[in-house]
C-alpha cells in the first residue's frame, strides 16, 4: 500500500486546489457585494473566522486524545487513531458550507459586466452599488431614465457627465497589458510580496508553535511526562497563544480597519513585528532565562500584530485593489504567492531548527522572520490605500479590459 505521507501529500495538493480557489473567491464575492462603507469589515470579519478555527483545533486536539489517554499510555501506537479522527471532524465544517458554496451567485458588478460586451460602458456614480452599465448610443436615454434617478445616480451624475463618461475613448486592455504596466504591476508585487513575507513567519510559526511551546518547557518533557499529559499541554499551549493573540488581533481589525485604515494596519503590524522578533531572536537566551512568561506574552503579542496587522489587510488589499475582470484572478495569484512562503518556511528554514542543538536555532530563525517582516513592511508603499473607496474609484474601471 502507499505510504501514508505520500497519501497525505495528494490529500494536501488536493486540498490546496479547493483552499487556492476559496481564498480569491471569498474575498471578491464578499468585496463585490458589499458597500463602500462596511466592505473591509466584512471582508475581514469573514477572514477573522479562522481565529476561531484556531482555538477549536487544540480543544478538539484534547477531547480526542482525553479520550484514548490509557491507550495511549500504554501504547503510543494508538496515536494514530487520534490524529485520523482529528483530521476527519475537519471534514464537517466543509461539508456543512458545500452547499450554500455551491449555490452562491456571482456577484451582480461580475454578472454585468460577463453579459455586456466590449462596447458597454461603467458608469458609475455615488455608492458602489449605484451604478448602471449602458451602451454609448443608450446614454442620454439612460441619463434621463426614472430608474437612473430612482437609484440615486441622477443625484450625484448629470446627464452631460454620463454622457462624457459613454462617449470616452475605451482602452481595451489584456491581462498582461494591463499589469504590463509599471503603476498596475507594482500594486500586484506589493499585495504578493507583502502575503510571501507574512507567510514564511506566520506559517514557519503557527505550523510549529509546539516547537516554541516546546523549547520554553510549558509542554513539559516528552521523555518523563506520559504521551497524553505531554499532547494536551501542547494543545493547551497553543488554545492560550490563540486567545491571548492571534484571536483579539483578527477582531481589532474587524472594527478598526474601516476607521484606521488597511495601508496603515497592515504597516503596524510589519512594522511592530519586525521589532518584536527582533526582541524574541536576539533577546531569546536572556529573556527564557528570566521568564517564560515574558517570552510567552511577547510572543502572543506578537500573534495579536500579526492578525491586527498583514494576515487580515494581505486578505482584504487584494479583494479590493484589481479590476473586476482580473481582481479573483490577482487576488489568487496573491494568496499562491503567501503559500509559496508557507512552502519556504517549512521545506527550508524550519529544517534549521535543530542546528547545533535541540531547537538550538529557533533565535536565529525569529531574527530571520524579523526580515521578511521588513521586507513586508517596505512593499507595503506600493499598495494604495482603500478605504472610503469604490472599487471604480480604486481601480479606474474607466477603462475596459478583456
Amino acid at each position: 500500500g502507499f505510504n501514508v505521507f505520500i497519501v497525505l501529500f495528494i490529500w494536501r495538493v488536493l486540498l490546496g486546489f479547493g483552499i487556492g480557489g476559496d481564498y480569491p473567491l471569498t474575498a471578491t464575492i464578499v468585496s463585490e457585494y458589499s458597500s463602500v462603507h462596511n466592505r473591509g469589515k466584512m471582508m475581514a470579519a469573514v477572514f477573522a473566522f479562522q481565529g476561531f478555527g484556531n482555538v477549536l483545533a487544540p480543544i478538539m486536539g484534547i477531547i480526542v486524545t482525553a479520550c484514548f489517554k490509557n491507550s495511549i499510555d500504554r501504547d503510543v501506537e494508538y496515536l494514530d487513531y487520534v490524529w485520523r479522527i482529528i483530521i476527519g471532524v475537519g471534514c464537517i465544517p466543509g461539508v456543512a458550507t458545500l452547499y450554500w458554496r455551491l449555490t452562491m451567485k456571482e456577484s451582480d458588478r461580475f454578472q454585468r459586466l460577463n453579459n455586456n460586451d466590449s462596447a458597454t460602458s461603467l458608469i458609475t456614480a455615488g455608492s458602489e452599488n449605484e451604478k448602471l452599465l449602458v451602451a454609448p448610443e443608450d446614454a442620454n436615454e439612460a441619463a434621463e431614465s426614472p430608474s437612473f434617478v430612482e437609484h440615486g445616480v441622477g443625484q450625484t451624475l448629470s446627464a452631460s457627465l454620463a454622457l462624457e463618461e459613454a462617449r470616452r475613448p475605451r482602452q481595451l486592455k489584456s491581462f498582461g497589458q494591463y499589469f504590463g504596466e509599471w503603476k498596475h504591476m507594482k500594486v500586484l508585487l506589493g499585495t504578493s510580496i507583502a502575503w510571501f513575507a507574512l507567510d514564511v513567519a506566520f506559517y514557519g510559526i503557527n505550523l510549529n508553535s509546539s516547537i516554541v511551546i516546546g523549547a520554553i518547557g510549558f509542554a513539559g518533557s516528552i521523555s518523563t511526562d506520559k504521551p497524553s499529559k505531554f499532547i494536551i499541554r501542547n494543545c493547551l499551549g497553543n488554545i492560550i497563544i490563540n486567545i491571548l493573540g492571534s484571536v483579539p488581533g483578527y477582531w481589532i481589525s474587524v472594527f478598526t480597519i474601516e476607521r484606521i485604515g488597511r495601508k496603515k494596519i497592515q504597516l503596524i503590524g510589519f512594522g511592530a513585528l519586525t521589532v518584536l522578533y527582533l526582541i524574541l531572536g536576539f533577546g531569546y537566551h536572556q529573556i527564557l532565562d528570566k521568564s517564560s512568561g515574558v517570552f510567552i506574552f511577547l510572543f502572543s503579542l506578537a500573534q495579536l500584530f500579526q492578525n491586527f496587522g498583514p494576515n487580515v489587510t494581505t486578505f482584504v488589499i487584494p479583494g479590493e485593489v484589481f479590476p473586476t475582470r482580473f481582481r479573483s484572478t490577482a487576488h489568487g495569484i496573491a494568496a499562491a504567492s503567501g503559500k509559496l512562503g508557507a512552502i519556504v518556511a517549512q521545506g527550508g528554514f524550519l529544517q534549521l531548527t535543530d542546528i547545533g542543538g535541540k531547537n538550538a536555532w529557533i533565535n536565529r530563525l525569529l531574527q530571520i522572520f524579523a526580515l521578511f517582516m521588513m521586507i513586508g513592511f517596505v512593499v507595503t508603499f506600493w499598495i494604495p490605500e482603500t478605504k472610503g473607496k469604490t472599487l471604480e474609484e480604486i481601480c479606474d474601471e474607466s477603462e475596459e479590459y478583456i
